[in-house]
């Protein structure tokens, strides 16, 4: 029981890991086997997140910022250290990823060419991703980074539609651009502070007035370049305009199980990055560039929701949707940068208010975005189709379907009473005193996500009846509707009683930040 207690974060980190390499003992035509294994190995994590869960305490200290902290020497020539531990903004992104991670492998069941490598694949992805989630050392951080692209690549290329290749060329390329700056930023930073231990980091580095190796240049502007290329890499996972591109493109090629972990988590390591290190370790360039941060969010709820109603392919049209949806966490980010230095009890608020929507409206995009895809996915496999204009009319012959694709948009839209109004709202909340004209510029992204939304359900469930789905068309199964039967549940949840999240979210970044 002590090494489960001490090492709970390490076996929720690598049980996936552990359990591909067992995966190679398997025999690749026994797929029923390889399924069932593979989705019992991801059910290891969540049962322990939910442990973690139940024994944490919610209200961090001084002594105590981080839970269940794990520490080790891994490469003490340059002290970097295997550094893992876990507070109110990271646990609710490890529980997001330990359950979409489930259900997306349930989702799968229409892989049926090398099962054996995609399960393996999808358990390694979610030890990347796990990793960002909990890693206190920035180097470990970084390697975790780089850790998930590759799985998400060979998922894409291998497995997704006729332009897979070019979809995951891109996405690796315009991700790797992004991380080569990262890299010799965090470097820079590791040889200034004479650590990566992100404690250290938050301690020392935004009061560090004096670089230990000759750049030539003023500390002043080495940070500030350190801070763009956090902001660049950030960005480009997240994604906001211009650095978006990458994105529809994956998620229409991408697998289903696949778009719903791209945009159910993979998305959420750019946002998590501003919060985990941007912030706290740039606070006064943040400030500085809180417009430019503003701006970029703005226009990723724009463009995104524009992008959105422009589209004919039902899974590009969510696809652009999240970029208009994660634009909002953006936005609270950046209202919370330009507050970041006040004193003013007021400010505190605002600031605090933009931090809890922007980490909500991350999990609460996870949640439905990941149940869009998955229900684009359950038409696809029907009709061999994602084209809008070849609907039509299938509520008549789709009920339960298309009452759970109604339930499910209304959440992505921001329905009172539903999740993501919750969060938008706070973030807009947040905002509005400090970033008047931007939030009210984001509005008519806000509007339009509404006419996009809208415009999708009609051209599916609505309308007169697409004579080719006559009496073709069978309605949700039972595991289908089990994968997004928990996905609707917490929308419901969060929507009508945010505050069993929130309680944990606010006290962690009112301590942060």
């Amino acid at each position: 029981m002590d090494f489960l207690n001490n090492h709970l974060l390490s076996l929720i980190l690598f049980t996936p890991t552990a359990a591909a390499l067992l995966m190679l003992l398997l025999p690749k035509e026994k797929t029923t086997l390889l399924r069932y294994f593979a989705f019992g190995a991801s059910l290891i994590p969540f049962i322990l997140t939910l442990i973690v869960w139940a024994s944490f305490n919610p209200q961090p200290s001084a002594a105590m910022p981080f839970q269940f902290v794990e520490k080790a020497d891994w490469y003490s020539a340059i002290r970097a250290s295997y550094h893992l531990g876990i507070d109110g903004i990271s646990l609710p992104m490890v529980l997001l990823t330990t359950l979409l991670t489930p259900l997306a492998i349930l989702a799968s069941y229409s892989i049926e060419e090398r099962v054996k490598s995609y399960m393996i694949l999808f358990l390694l992805l979610e030890t990347g991703m796990l990793g960002v989630f909990l890693a206190l050392d920035l180097l470990l951080f970084f390697v975790f980074w780089e850790v998930g692209l590759v799985p998400m690549y060979f998922l894409i290329a291998q497995w997704g539609s006729k332009n897979r290749n070019y979809a995951a060329l891109k996405f690796v390329l315009y991700t790797m651009g992004g991380s080569l700056g990262l890299l010799l930023a965090i470097q820079l930073m590791g040889v200034a502070v004479g650590s990566f231990d992100l404690l250290d980091l938050y301690q020392r580095w935004p009061r560090l007035s004096e670089l230990s190796i000759p750049i030539g240049l003023p500390v002043s502007t080495v940070k500030t370049i350190a801070f763009w290329a956090f902001v660049v890499a950030f960005a480009i996972k997240v994604p906001v305009w211009p650095f978006h591109t990458w994105l529809p493109d994956a998620h229409t090629e991408a697998p289903t199980a696949g778009s719903m972990i791209l945009a159910g988590v993979l998305l959420k390591l750019g946002a998590y990055g501003f919060l985990r290190l941007v912030l706290p370790l740039f606070p006064d360039e943040s400030q500085i560039y809180a417009g430019g941060l503003a701006f970029l969010g703005v226009a990723a709820i724009i463009f995104g929701a524009l992008g959105a109603w422009a589209q004919t392919d039902f899974k590009r049209l969510i696809a652009y949707s999240s970029i208009n949806h994660m634009g909002f966490v953006v936005l609270g980010i950046a209202a919370a940068a330009a507050l970041l230095n006040t004193t003013s009890p007021v400010g505190m608020l605002d600031k605090n208010i933009a931090l809890n929507g922007a980490v909500l409206q991350m999990f609460n995009h996870g949640l439905s975005a990941a149940g869009m895809f998955f229900l684009v996915g359950v038409l696809y496999e029907r009709t061999h189709t994602r084209g809008l204009n070849d609907f039509g009319g299938l509520y008549a012959v789709l009920p339960i379907y298309g009452s759970v694709l109604i339930f499910t948009a209304m959440a992505s839209l921001g329905l009172p009473g539903l999740s993501g109004f919750v969060s938008e709202f706070l973030v807009v909340r947040g905002a509005w005193p400090v970033l008047t004209l931007a939030t009210a510029l984001a509005m008519i992204g806000l509007f339009f996500t509404g006419a996009y939304i809208l415009k999708a359900l009609k051209m599916v469930l609505h309308g007169p009846l697409n004579s080719r789905w006559q009496g073709q068309l069978a309605d949700m199964s039972r595991r289908e509707i089990i994968i997004i039967a928990p996905l609707m549940l917490l929308m419901l949840v969060l929507g009508v009683w945010p505050a069993w999240l929130l309680d944990m979210i606010n006290r962690a970044v009112a301590f942060l930040f």
